[in-house]
């Protein structure tokens, strides 16, 4: 089989996510290889170094990537999937997987986002958004509004994913330690009531028109009283994805709607994951994930497997997506 592009697969990254970022990275590596493309694996160091077999690698703005067609950032979480690096891209002028430079900041930022929704009337969970500063100045205050939101609810740092820094408070006396580990991560945190009903996700593909995949509902090991954390996301076994969702048909044409309008809406491109609570037909956005988990066995590529699309020909289209927007975005006279 001929090379057909030269592709730079980055991975690793300054976040808390960088050891799930690297396999991600080396499973999109194996796949774009396996489709008979040419790829450099990049590393980012957690010192923010970018390295090319252990090689410092040295770009200039405007300058593109010699030699590279296109890039798929593998990247999660902060210094990656926010806008950043997608910013350094598109300095760079090359082609790249993914979500532009202010959806990738939008759907980073929790708050950014359910602002976004809601202006947009797309139904979500109850939230609170509070600042390092807010705690410090009236700590009283801020438990009396978190209180309206019922218990339990869940303490989030605002721009991370993969379940970092989360807790779940059934007790206002748990409320501050929750904070307090919340702020060691991002001095903005989130403060979600909590939703009743199932944890559904269902995968977006496209540009202007994009498709989605049969919705998957997470069933976890724990049981009815567990919670998609850390663990259960990253510990083999403890998560099982069923598919399709076992939700009714009103509730699964709903999700697949609303993936659709909070990918349009949010300005998405290429590929982002949508996460739901369903209860009966309520279906509840809860975010939008710009780069999933992206192993073979991560529910995005899963998902569009179980919807007749396999994971090598995920990444073939990917890549297509990802040339189609750059060589009309650069028709633009900005």
């Amino acid at each position: 089989m001929s090379v057909r592009h030269t592709i730079a697969v980055l991975g690793g990254g300054r976040s808390s996510e960088h050891e799930i970022s690297l396999a991600s990275a080396r499973s999109v590596a194996g796949g774009l290889r396996e489709a008979g493309h040419r790829v450099l694996d990049v590393e980012i160091g957690r010192d923010g170094v970018w390295r090319e077999s252990g090689l410092e690698l040295s770009l200039a703005p405007g300058r593109g990537w010699p030699g590279v067609d296109v890039v798929f950032p593998a990247l999660h979480g902060p210094f990656g999937e926010d806008g950043t690096v997608q910013g350094l891209l598109e300095l760079l002028d090359v082609a790249y997987v993914g979500a532009g430079v202010l959806a990738s900041a939008v759907c980073m930022d929790k708050v950014v986002f359910k602002e976004l929704m809601s202006s947009a009337g797309i139904p979500q969970v109850e939230y609170r958004a509070l600042t390092a500063r807010e705690w410090e100045l009236d700590r009283t205050r801020v438990t009396g509004t978190i209180a309206e939101l019922g218990l339990p609810v869940f303490v989030k740092p605002a721009r991370l994913g993969s379940s970092v820094g989360i807790a779940r408070v059934a007790e206002m006396s748990e409320l501050a330690v929750a904070l307090g580990q919340a702020f060691t991560h991002d001095p903005l945190v989130i403060v979600e009531a909590a939703a009743p009903g199932i944890e559904v996700e269902c995968s977006v593909l496209g540009n202007d028109d994009p498709i989605v995949s049969e919705p998957g509902e997470i069933l976890l090991a724990a049981g009815e009283a567990a919670w998609y954390d850390y663990e259960a996301k990253y510990t083999p076994g403890a998560m099982q994805l069923v598919v399709p969702a076992r939700i009714s048909g009103l509730a699964r044409e709903r999700v697949q709607t609303l993936a659709v309008e909070a990918f349009t809406r949010a300005g998405c491109a290429g590929l982002a994951r949508a996460d739901f609570f369903v209860d009966g037909d309520t279906v509840l956005v809860n975010e939008l994930n710009t780069m999933p988990g992206f192993t073979q066995t991560s529910v995005y590529g899963k998902l569009f497997d179980a919807s007749g699309i396999s994971y090598v020909e995920l990444l073939e289209r990917l890549v297509g997506l990802a040339r189609d927007r750059h060589i009309r975005e650069r028709g633009y006279r900005y």
